[in-house]
């Protein structure tokens, strides 16, 4: 299986999909119109490892939210996670049984490479 969870209207999830090499068997879900399912979380999270590893300490609600005083636990990030799409770090891809999470360079890097892999020449 091949999925990706982004925001159709964030640059930089924009801009990551364009470089990729390969999208043509990618299922797309823009979570802003489809937000992710309890079952999509429950999967990130058995490949990631932690539903703090998904969440992003950068979306405006965690600051409105004064979020970084409190002590957060995995349900509080789960419970988060599912409330509101901005507190997914993004994009998202499972390739197979491999997660990537966010944008940072090293991250869209090891995305590229595993999407080049599987490209016939």
């Amino acid at each position: 299986m091949k999925k990706a969870y982004y925001l159709s209207t964030c640059d930089t999830c924009k801009r990551i999909i364009k470089s990729l090499p390969s999208t043509e068997d990618i299922v797309f879900q823009d979570i802003k119109k489809e937000p992710v399912t309890t079952q999509q979380l429950e999967q990130m999270h058995a490949l990631a490892g932690s539903y703090q590893k998904l969440f992003s300490k950068r979306a405006q609600l965690y600051k409105q939210r004064n979020l970084k005083e409190k002590e957060l636990t995995e349900k509080d990030y789960k419970d988060l996670l599912l409330e509101h799409y901005t507190f997914l770090s993004r994009p998202v891809f499972i390739l197979n049984d491999k997660i990537f999470i966010g944008n940072n360079s090293k991250v869209v890097e090891e995305l590229n490479q595993e999407l080049s892999k599987n490209i016939t020449p």
